[in-house]
């Protein structure tokens, strides 16, 4: 099997709203949406408790959502289980590659709905156009339109 690299997001109980959003923003198809209330319990009689030796989590909040965008990458998150603080998403940006400006325009401004711009899409020297975006989850974007090849 090759290895794959999947950004796995964590949101403060608004994975469920983030993926609905990004399905219809990206054009993606949720693959999994796996609440708490979904895990097996343990096994009678075992030691066994949820994550991290924090109390097994439970109720509507998800647990493992899996997104699958066109062309088949994927994008994985979940919510943060009760009592694991939640810091935000720091430090990290997700990077949208489409091959023509229309696409990437049409993604940006769908993912900027409710969020905020921080570079607006222009002209790169790596692409036809490219920008950056907070979206209204916190998730930091980089869409590309149209690479155009480097020497």
């Amino acid at each position: 099997m090759a290895t794959t690299l999947t950004p796995y997001l964590s949101f403060a109980g608004t994975t469920r709203q983030a993926f609905a959003f990004y399905e219809q923003a990206l054009g993606a198809k949720i693959q999994a949406m796996l609440r708490y209330a979904d895990m097996p319990a343990p096994p009678e009689g075992s030691a066994a408790d949820g994550c991290g030796g924090q109390p097994q989590p439970s109720g509507d909040g998800i647990m493992h959502a899996c997104l699958e965008l066109p062309g088949g990458a994927m994008l994985f998150a979940g919510d943060v289980p009760p009592g694991v603080p939640f810091k935000g998403i720091e430090g990290a940006m997700l990077a949208l590659q489409y091959d023509t400006t229309a696409q990437a325009e049409a993604a940006f401004a769908a993912l900027a709905e409710g969020g905020q711009v921080t570079m607006a899409l222009a002209p790169a020297f790596w692409a036809k156009t490219f920008g950056m975006l907070t979206d209204r989850f916190g998730v930091s974007w980089a869409v590309n339109g149209e690479p155009i090849p480097l020497a």
